[in-house]
């Protein structure tokens, strides 16, 4: 399975620990997904995740989060961004690197930000983990 994951997934696996979001990253890396990314999906985790207010996350979980999708994953060249209207432009890359990466779906905890018609599935974090592990 080839995923996008938004940074709000990531977020929020490192919030809730043992929760959804972190059992979905936990299942997509035990069956062998590949997360695809660019240079601006991955800036945006870094920034997102470096920000003052998520100070009090331990400093060894984000790290070790940030390498084991970072340090497994597949850079995707993303060409001409999209046009794809959207509500949240912040969503463009996502889209642009799933698109580009011929990804299976984007994971996000804000799956309406995202029309239907682009061709992925857009996951909420327990989709992807139901679709994982068949519950």
């Amino acid at each position: 399975m080839r995923l996008v994951l938004d940074t709000n997934v990531l977020v929020s696996a490192l919030l809730h620990p043992g929760r959804t979001p972190d059992l979905a990253l936990i299942a997509a890396r035990a069956a062998g997904a590949v997360v695809l990314v660019d240079g601006r999906v991955e800036a945006e985790y870094r920034e997102v995740l470096g920000r003052a207010k998520f100070k009090a996350i331990d400093a060894g979980r984000r790290e070790a989060l940030l390498a084991a999708v970072l340090g497994s994953c597949e850079r995707v060249a993303v060409g001409e961004p999209s046009t794809v209207a959207l509500v949240d432009p912040d969503d463009r890359a996502f889209v642009d690197v799933a698109l580009a990466g011929r990804a299976d779906a984007v994971v996000t905890g804000n799956g309406r930000h995202y029309p239907g018609t682009l061709g992925f599935a857009v996951l909420s974090p327990a989709e992807l983990l139901a679709r994982l592990t068949g519950a």
